[in-house]
């Protein structure tokens, strides 16, 4: 089964507040088997447009990954972070197939 993502890109308007949702963050994503592989950092946008905080959370699988976003437990991590941010978030099953130069 492969492994899923959520993919966030996030302008933060309240730093304080936004720093507060990201700390709880910690003890959701733990339930679930969240691990962060991108956590803001550096970045170039070569196309397209962009916002000021990047992050990329691996889950276990798909139905894990929708699980954490729609649980009560994150539901009220959305409510401290919106109004300290506007969030773009996508959820995606990773890819298990041939990679290119594979037979």
């Amino acid at each position: 089964m492969p492994k899923a993502y959520w993919i966030a890109r996030v302008d933060v308007s309240d730093a304080e507040t936004y720093k507060r949702y990201a700390q709880r963050n910690n003890a959701v994503f733990a339930k679930f088997g969240g691990r962060f592989l991108v956590r803001a950092g550096q970045f170039e946008n070569p196309e397209g447009s962009s916002r000021g905080r990047n992050v990329v959370i691996e889950f276990p699988s798909y139905e894990v990954a929708l699980a954490c976003y729609r649980s009560p437990e994150y539901a009220a991590q959305i409510a401290l972070r919106r109004p300290a941010a506007e969030a773009d978030v996508v959820i995606v099953e990773g890819y298990d197939g041939p990679q290119p130069g594979e037979a």
